[in-house]
């Protein structure tokens, strides 16, 4: 998954369109994000004591990766993330990885690290 937790991103389809947000949490299992005060739900609690009130509570649900894109850092525009292979910074063949090797993400526009 190219979206990770502490990217600024854009919404680029649903309800939120054309909002931006912080990504607070990643489930790449999924395919699903959670957006700070993006696509939220509201739920009703039931009241924790006899005689209390219940209340109405706005809990973010989670967005499909391909509805946003990232906002380059560099340039400020909401760009594709590409790879590049940076020979130089590797992590070695213990961790299955090629030795030497390690993979950066790339804004597809400005070409600067993400």
């Amino acid at each position: 998954m190219k979206i990770k937790k502490g990217d600024n991103v854009l919404i680029i389809s649903g309800k939120d369109k054309g909002r931006t947000g912080k990504v607070s949490r990643a489930f790449p299992k999924e395919g699903g994000i959670l957006v700070e005060g993006i696509n939220l739900k509201k739920k009703h609690v039931r009241p924790k004591k006899e005689g209390g009130k219940g209340q109405v509570v706005d809990i973010p649900a989670a967005i499909e990766v391909s509805n946003v894109k990232i906002i380059c850092p560099k340039c400020g525009k909401a760009v594709r993330v590409g790879y590049k292979i940076d020979p130089s910074a590797g992590f070695g063949a213990a961790q299955g990885k090629r030795s030497g090797q390690a993979k950066k993400r790339i804004c597809r526009k400005c070409k600067q690290e993400v």
